[in-house]
């Protein structure tokens, strides 16, 4: 079974306006996630973050909004890169280092 579907960021909007939009019908929204998680093919889980998330978003719930995130996200990336980059010129001066001093006794 396929456990890596995708949906589309118009159907995670709606699905998660559906949970808030109907949340007091319910004795509780776990119950209201489990009924329209049916509803939209994903599972309770699945629907639960996007909730978590969308109320991350909007400053209900503490934690990284996803703007926060994907910024973190890029410079994390950044900082390998950085890392990577400042490894290879430290390796490059030390060859170049070694390759002075061996000219310099060959004279």
């Amino acid at each position: 079974m396929n456990t890596n579907k995708r949906y589309s960021p118009e159907v995670r909007e709606r699905a998660v306006r559906m949970v808030f939009e109907h949340q007091y019908e319910h004795e509780s929204q776990w119950a209201t996630i489990e009924s329209i998680s049916e509803k939209f093919g994903c599972t309770a889980e699945t629907l639960r973050r996007w909730v978590r998330q969308s109320e991350v978003d909007q400053g209900k719930r503490g934690g990284l909004s996803t703007n926060e995130r994907e910024r973190l996200k890029e410079l994390e990336r950044e900082n390998r890169e950085l890392k990577r980059a400042n490894e290879i010129l430290r390796t490059a001066s030390a060859f170049f280092a070694q390759a002075e001093l061996d000219r310099r006794l060959k004279k």
